[in-house]
């Protein structure tokens, strides 16, 4: 009897090791498991704070301005020089009242102010003659015979068309430098200019 009582001890033996060595197997695979999980977790969570912190400055970038043009400045003509229908001005030096002018017959642009030579009195002028000079629809400038104010402002002020500008308007265009100013008309290209020391007409 004791030859069988030490088989069956030794197999019990054999039985128990193989029963420990299959538990820590288990748990060796099932560790392994669950590290290879949280390993394969791991990247893919940076990955997406990744995708994150990429998409966080095209969302604070401000959005850029709508293009503007300037705006265009209002004609001066419209704002300052038109009176009625007509259009007024002062030379640079404040020698000479200015426009260009829409009378009942015609329209015309001309000066009234002291200039020098002055041609002789035609015989049929018999009131002021030499104060002004224009230039009409047709034919050359000339002096004005007249008997009264013909180109100052029906207010009595007239804007200072500045040194180096025009102003065009009903058929003529006045420009002005420091010294004098000059009208033509636009059709025929007849006028004149006037300084306080010289004149011609064309």
């Amino acid at each position: 009897m004791w030859p069988v009582a030490v088989v069956a001890g030794v197999a019990l033996f054999v039985a128990g090791c193989g029963g420990s060595a299959d538990g820590p197997e288990a748990d060796s695979g099932a560790t392994s498991t669950t590290t290879s999980a949280a390993a394969s977790t791991t990247p893919s969570t940076t990955v997406a704070a990744s995708t994150t912190e990429e998409a966080t400055p095209s969302t604070t970038e401000p959005a850029p301005e709508p293009e503007t043009s300037p705006e265009e400045p209002a004609p001066l003509a419209q704002v300052e020089y038109q009176r009625n229908e007509s259009y007024y001005f002062s030379s640079p030096d404040g020698t000479f009242e200015c426009g260009i002018v829409r009378l009942p017959t015609r329209t015309e642009a001309g000066c009234e102010g002291p200039t020098d030579p002055i041609p002789p009195r035609p015989e049929d002028c018999m009131v002021n003659w030499g104060l002004g000079i224009r230039v009409q629809d047709s034919g050359e400038g000339e002096f004005v015979c007249s008997g009264g104010p013909v180109y100052l402002s029906p207010d009595g002020a007239s804007p200072v068309l500045p040194p180096g500008s025009s102003l065009s308007q009903l058929g003529y265009t006045c420009a002005t430098t420091a010294a004098d100013v000059t009208c033509t008309n636009d059709a025929t290209g007849h006028g004149f200019r006037v300084a306080a020391g010289s004149n011609e007409t064309f």
